[in-house]
């Protein structure tokens, strides 16, 4: 169904091809447009959401996609901030959020076809991590200064710890259905 929010996650989807190509334009400024496109999609993720709520116009085909959005969004920006600072340090966090996500989707997949999904529902920890997740990436895409780059993989290292804290989170809700499944 073809609604506000579903049109603001179609278009954060259509946003991510040009916020590669921005970030790697041969042009000084290319980092700073890039985190804006990053900031921008950050911020109609937060819009469909509300939006979706504030009009009643949640839909399964929305409920899928905007998560879907995000994933590919956060997973391309850990991508090239891995290859930007090519260091052990920034490809180890990058790693385990990838792999939490991949994790984390399968099994609310899995919990769905049990009829548990909710069981496995966002919480407020992922809340947070996202927050801090996308508060790393926006500074380390951004590369403004070396004070904001700290920040940034501050950041990065509490999205780290919150990623495996909620991924805990979730497999212990999932834990008895995983359990009797096996």
């Amino acid at each position: 169904m073809i609604n506000i929010p579903n049109v603001l996650t179609g278009f954060r989807i259509f946003l991510i091809p040009i916020f590669v190509v921005v970030y790697y334009l041969p042009v000084s400024w290319a980092a700073q447009m890039a985190a804006f496109i990053f900031l921008l999609a950050g911020i109609t993720d937060i819009l469909d959401g509300y939006l979706a709520r504030k009009l009643d116009q949640s839909t399964p085909f929305g409920a899928f996609l905007d998560p879907v959005a995000d994933k590919i969004m956060v997973a391309v920006s850990l991508v090239m901030i891995v290859e930007h600072y090519a260091h052990i340090w920034v490809a180890i966090p990058a790693m385990i959020m990838i792999c939490r996500e991949i994790l984390i989707s399968a099994l609310r997949e899995w919990m769905a076809e049990l009829g548990q999904r909710a069981s496995v529902a966002v919480s407020n920890i992922g809340k947070v991590k996202t927050f801090a997740q996308m508060l790393a990436l926006f500074l380390l895409i951004w590369q403004q200064s070396e004070m904001m780059e700290w920040v940034g993989f501050a950041s990065m290292f509490i999205a780290t710890v919150l990623t495996l804290w909620s991924m805990i989170v979730y497999l212990k809700a999932a834990w008895p259905a995983l359990k009797s499944q096996s």
